[in-house]
């Protein structure tokens, strides 16, 4: 018996739409990248993107625990000397929601081509309204 290996023409992908409303940040994350690499399929192959595609509407209304919204901080360099820039949790989610769930979803990856890849896949929404109506994507659980 031969030990089966998943490629790119033998695996089937699925599109998934995910409600973040009152999810909680760090479960939500977790759940997507192991949506995004194919580990909840019995056909999960570690070097094959197998993952399927997951689109997340109402990022505007995630949860976090604690006093995170205020404490969080997200930072980014310009490149430059004394270009270091921060932002709370609170003011990226006011700025950009999409961008918190991808970056938490980003850190929950291998750091690796494949899994640059892979993060594609993933589709964030500020709002309940999605382009990808014609994929006719199918609702995906995530426990609370």
């Amino acid at each position: 018996m031969k030990t089966f290996v998943a490629t790119p023409e033998t695996r089937a992908r699925k599109w998934f739409v995910v409600d973040a409303e009152g999810q909680t940040l760090g479960r939500l994350a977790t759940r997507l990248a192991d949506q995004l690499r194919g580990k909840g399929k019995p056909d999960y192959t570690p070097h094959v993107d197998t993952g399927d595609f997951v689109v997340v509407i109402n990022a505007e209304k995630i949860r976090v625990t604690g006093d995170k919204l205020d404490s969080k901080t997200y930072w980014r360099h310009s490149g430059y000397p004394g270009g270091i820039r921060s932002r709370t949790l609170r003011e990226m989610l006011e700025r950009s929601p999409e961008e918190v769930i991808r970056k938490a979803v980003k850190g929950m990856m291998p750091r690796n081509r494949l899994a640059r890849k892979q993060l594609t896949k993933l589709k964030v929404y500020a709002g309940p309204e999605h382009p990808h109506e014609a994929q006719a994507p199918e609702k995906l659980e995530v426990e609370a």
